[in-house]
C-alpha cells in the first residue's frame, strides 16, 4: 500500500507549509556573511542515506513502489546482471542476479565496501526522464546500462555525511534541478538555465520517438534481462538546439584541443565545443551588486598547464572540464578580468579558508578522484573530501558567520523512490542528498521542504539582495527553513 508514503508526505507538507515563502529573508539572515556550496557528484538520496532516522527512505515506501518494471511495463522477476562495457555480457565482478528490490552494495552478495570503485550507471537527460516514468520511479533498471547496480545503496554509519546530517540539517526532499547528467546540472547551479547550441550539427542531436523519448534502435533487446538498451542516436543536443548532455567548453581547459597554430586558450570550433554562452549567471548578479565570489576547482591550474590531466582517471589529478560551468560563458573567456577574479584553483580555497579571506559566496568543485562520481571516485573518497572541507571551514576564522551547503549535482543514474515535484520541461530530476552545516542551522533536524538546486540560487539572491534569475523555481523553498532564526 502507498498509505505510509502519502501520510508521510502530507505531514511533511503541513509541517513545512510556511517554508517556501516568496518574500525577502528576515533581517536576522544578515548574520550569514559567507555561503559555501560544496558540489559533489552522482548519488541519489537513498544510494547514500537509505534509512536515515526521520527522513523519507526505503522503509517509508510501499513494497509495490520498490519494484522495478521491464521495458514492456511488466514487473521484472529479478534484477538483471551488471553489464560489461554496455554489452549483453554480464560483468563477473558483480552478482549475475538479484531479487527485484533495493539492496546494500556493501553487504553480500555484492559485498563491495564504500572504498571500492564501482562502474558508473548511465545518467543522461532522456534516460533519467524515462526512468522516473511520470513519478513512479519504476523504470530505472529498464533504461540503465548497469542492470541491478542502480538499486544499490550504502550503509551510512561512520560517514561524514551521516555525522553532519545528524548534527545539523538534512533535507530529504531536495531534487536535482534538471533531468540527466553533470554538465546540465552544473549549468543550473550557475544560471538556472539550459545551454543553447542552435547550430549544432545533426550528428550531435538526439533522435526521439513520437512520444518525445529517446528512440530505440531496432536491434535493442526487448527485455532488460537480455541486455542494456541500444539507442538509435543518443545525442547531446535536443532537436530544437538545447545542450542537455555533455558538450565541451569553448575555452581551455577543454577536452577539445586548440587549433594547431592558433590561440591555445581556445578550443577548436571545428570540433563543435559549445558556443560561448551569453545568459546571466548568479555570479554576474553577485558582481553587479558588489558581492565577491569565486568558483574553486581542484586541478584548475594544472589543467591549464597540462592537457594530460583532462579526464585522466589514472593520475594524481583527474580534471573534468564539463564540471566548470563558468568556462562556457563569454563573460569569463580567457583574458577577461572576470575570469581572473572569479575562477580559481582549489589550492586558493584551502589557503583562503585558513586565512579567513574567503569571499562572500564560494563554490567548491573537487576533481574526478574526489567528487564521489562512480567509476572514477569511490563513495568513501567523496565523503572524505566533503568532510575535510567542512571540518577545515569549521576550524577557520569565518565559521561563526558561515553557512555550508553540501549537495550533489545529480543522482548518477541511481534509483530513488520519491517522485520529483512538478516543474518544467527540464526538471526537476531525481532526489539527491543535501545537508546544511552552520552555527545558525537547526540542530539534528530533517527538513521536509521541497527544494531543488535553484533553491540555492534563490537563497543567495534573497540573502544578498539580488534579482532572481528567470529559471529559478520559486514554487520551491528558499532554504530559510533550515535555519534557527526566529525559532
Amino acid at each position: 500500500m502507498r498509505g505510509r508514503l502519502i501520510a508521510f508526505l502530507a505531514a511533511a507538507a503541513i509541517a513545512d507549509l510556511a517554508a517556501a515563502e516568496d518574500g525577502p529573508l528576515p533581517k536576522e539572515f544578515e548574520a550569514i556573511e559567507t555561503v559555501v556550496v560544496v558540489f559533489l557528484e552522482n548519488r541519489s538520496f537513498v544510494n547514500l542515506l537509505p534509512r536515515f532516522p526521520g527522513a523519507l527512505g526505503v522503509d517509508q515506501s510501499s513494497p509495490e513502489s520498490l519494484l522495478q518494471r521491464d521495458r514492456d511495463g511488466s514487473v521484472l522477476p529479478r534484477l538483471p546482471p551488471v553489464w560489461k562495457s554496455s554489452t549483453a555480457r554480464p560483468d563477473p565482478a558483480y552478482p549475475t542476479s538479484m531479487p527485484n528490490a533495493p539492496f546494500a552494495i556493501d553487504e553480500p552478495p555484492y559485498a563491495l565496501p564504500r572504498n571500492v570503485l564501482t562502474v558508473s550507471p548511465v545518467h543522461r537527460f532522456y534516460q533519467n526522464r524515462m526512468q522516473i516514468n511520470d513519478g513512479r520511479n519504476d523504470m530505472f533498471v529498464a533504461w540503465t546500462d548497469v542492470g541491478s547496480l542502480v538499486m544499490g545503496n550504502y550503509k551510512p554509519e561512520g560517514t561524514y555525511l551521516d555525522q553532519l546530517a545528524k548534527e545539523f540539517v538534512l533535507t530529504d526532499q531536495f531534487f536535482m534541478a534538471a533531468f540527466g547528467g553533470s554538465n546540465l546540472n552544473h549549468f543550473w547551479l550557475a544560471c538556472a538555465c539550459v545551454p543553447i547550441f542552435e547550430n549544432a550539427p545533426t550528428t550531435l542531436r538526439a533522435e526521439l520517438d513520437a512520444a518525445g523519448n529517446l528512440k530505440l534502435a531496432s536491434e535493442s533487446p526487448r527485455s532488460a534481462l537480455d541486455g542494456p538498451p541500444i539507442w538509435s542516436h543518443d545525442g547531446s543536443i535536443t532537436p530544437d538546439g538545447y545542450a542537455v548532455n555533455t558538450v565541451q567548453p569553448p575555452y581551455q581547459p577543454s577536452a577539445v584541443p586548440p587549433t594547431p597554430g592558433s590561440d591555445q586558450r581556445f578550443a577548436d570550433p571545428a570540433k563543435h565545443p559549445l558556443p560561448p554562452q551569453m545568459q546571466p549567471t548568479i555570479g554576474d548578479l553577485l558582481s553587479e551588486k558588489g558581492i565577491d565570489w569565486a568558483w574553486y576547482a581542484q586541478g584548475w591550474d594544472t589543467a591549464l598547464a597540462d592537457r594530460g590531466v583532462i579526464y585522466n582517471t589514472r593520475g594524481a589529478v583527474n580534471f573534468q572540464p564539463h564540471h566548470q560551468p563558468y568556462n562556457y560563458f563569454a563573460k569569463y573567456a580567457p583574458g577577461t578580468a572576470s575570469r581572473e577574479r572569479h575562477l580559481k584553483d582549489m589550492k586558493a580555497f584551502w589557503q583562503a579558508a585558513a586565512d579567513g579571506t574567503l569571499p562572500a559566496v564560494v563554490f567548491v568543485k573537487p576533481d574526478g578522484a574526489n567528487n564521489q562520481h562512480p567509476g572514477e571516485s569511490t563513495m568513501a573518497a567523496g565523503d572524505l573530501m566533503a568532510g575535510t572541507i567542512v571540518e577545515t571551514l569549521r576550524r577557520g576564522p569565518q565559521w561563526t558567520r558561515m553557512a555550508i551547503i553540501v549537495t550533489h549535482d545529480e543522482n548518477g543514474g541511481f534509483w530513488d523512490p520519491v517522485a520529483p515535484p512538478q516543474g518544467d520541461r527540464w526538471g526537476p530530476g531525481s532526489r539527491i542528498p543535501t545537508l546544511i552545516a552552520s552555527p545558525f542551522a537547526k540542530k539534528g533536524f530533517v527538513d521536509h521542504t521541497i527544494y531543488d538546486t535553484t533553491s540555492i540560487l534563490q537563497f543567495l539572491s534573497k540573502r544578498f539582495g539580488l534579482g532572481l534569475l528567470p529559471g529559478i523555481r520559486t514554487q520551491f523553498g528558499d532554504l530559510r527553513n533550515v535555519f534557527a532564526f526566529g525559532g
